[in-house]
């Protein structure tokens, strides 16, 4: 192999690396399969159901190459593993595939899938994996974050100014908007019924207590995971694929300290101010058709608001949105951390990202909901 190296011919190998993965390198032509199957043959190779086999290092691809990967693959696949393939270029994925569809019995689709209790184990298997990188991933956050309110001074505040701008006042439109219609459209549903009782006063209760309280908070965190938690992690990922993030590791700066706390920092600031907001904009969209449907004019509706909702609503609304912001942006950098693959993987995580992130934003109101029922309050 050093011979080859120094002819100028680059060699090809490959190594088992973390979570699972089979990173594969340079040219998998003929000159170099012989070797790499030697390789294969004495490598003892990871206890699992699932390998991922990451193809990004591969320079080049002939049949002999496609050839030694596919009976790799199947020998992997007899033993009862599943083997994942990414990271391919377009044109070794071509001559990988050509390959595939003419090898005897390993066409997509001609494997049987898996049952119920297979899939079900392979998913435990998966989470158990994660839970433990999750609580290191928040661990590592929450030390570089003690660290930096120890010394303010090692803020990125340029960061943190865009990330404000980014993902707190460019949010203002469509958040004013979509809070606006939501304060219409709970109205609207509130003044059919409060209509037939004679009772037009309370539309001012039901449009003033939903919205401070649960909706506009909860509605905010959703656009925000929706709109900004995507963007870091395909932000995040796009930079580990193409290798930015180790450049940043050499540097000897912490991708933590640069990417994640000026974002979540960002948000934790951001999101309350974009609940205000909202909690403005759904009241005065409740006002107009409290004026219009139920003859509830806006000095009745600002006297009676201020009678029936009562300050904590306003501050409960307020107290939730900082730990929305924290879930938003962790959840959001955690899954661009664990991207490794190509496109494909980015798209893939960054779909996770906003699922996750809406999922958590839901339980944790829930959570809330019932603990301030039980204080009473």
């Amino acid at each position: 192999m050093n011979q080859r190296k120094q002819q100028g011919i680059e060699a090809a190998g490959f190594r088992i690396g973390e979570d699972q993965t089979l990173l594969c390198q340079g040219a998998w032509t003929l000159p170099h399969v012989e070797e790499v199957a030697d390789l294969m043959d004495r490598t003892v190779w990871p206890v699992g159901r699932q390998l991922t086999c990451d193809g990004t290092g591969i320079t080049s691809m002939d049949t002999a190459g496609a050839v030694l990967l596919r009976r790799t693959v199947s020998r992997l696949e007899q033993q009862g593993r599943r083997v994942l393939i990414q990271g391919l270029r377009a044109e070794v994925r071509e001559i990988f595939d050509m390959v595939t569809s003419r090898w005897p019995g390993a066409a997509p689709g001609a494997l049987p899938r898996p049952g119920l209790a297979v899939r079900f184990s392979q998913q435990i298997e998966g989470l158990s994996r994660q839970v433990p990188q999750a609580l290191a991933f928040l661990g590592e956050s929450v030390v570089a974050l003690a660290r930096v309110l120890k010394a303010p001074a090692r803020i990125r505040w340029a960061s943190l100014f865009r990330s404000l701008e980014l993902d707190g006042f460019n949010a203002m439109p469509i958040t004013g908007l979509l809070m606006f219609l939501i304060g219409v459209v709970i109205a609207y549903q509130g003044a059919e019924q409060l209509r037939k009782f004679g009772t037009n006063i309370f539309i001012v209760d039901l449009v003033g207590i939903s919205l401070l309280r649960e909706i506009a908070p909860l509605i905010v965190a959703i656009v925000i995971a929706g709109r900004s938690g995507s963007a870091y992690a395909a932000e995040i990922g796009a930079m580990k694929v193409t290798e930015e993030l180790d450049a940043v590791r050499t540097l000897g700066i912490s991708p933590i300290s640069l990417l994640v706390l000026p974002r979540m920092l960002a948000l934790v600031v951001a999101l309350p101010l974009l609940t205000v907001y909202a909690d403005v904009l759904g009241v005065f969209g409740g006002m107009l058709i409290a004026s219009g449907q139920l003859n509830v004019s806006f000095p009745e509706f600002v006297d009676r608001f201020e009678e029936a909702v009562a300050l904590r609503h306003f501050l409960i609304g307020i107290g939730k949105a900082p730990f929305f912001a924290i879930i938003i942006a962790l959840v959001g950098c955690y899954q661009g951390f664990q991207i490794r693959g190509g496109v494909e993987d980015v798209g893939r995580h960054t779909t996770t990202s906003v699922v996750q992130s809406i999922f958590l934003v839901i339980v944790f109101d829930a959570i809330c909901s019932i603990l301030l029922n039980w204080w009473a309050l």
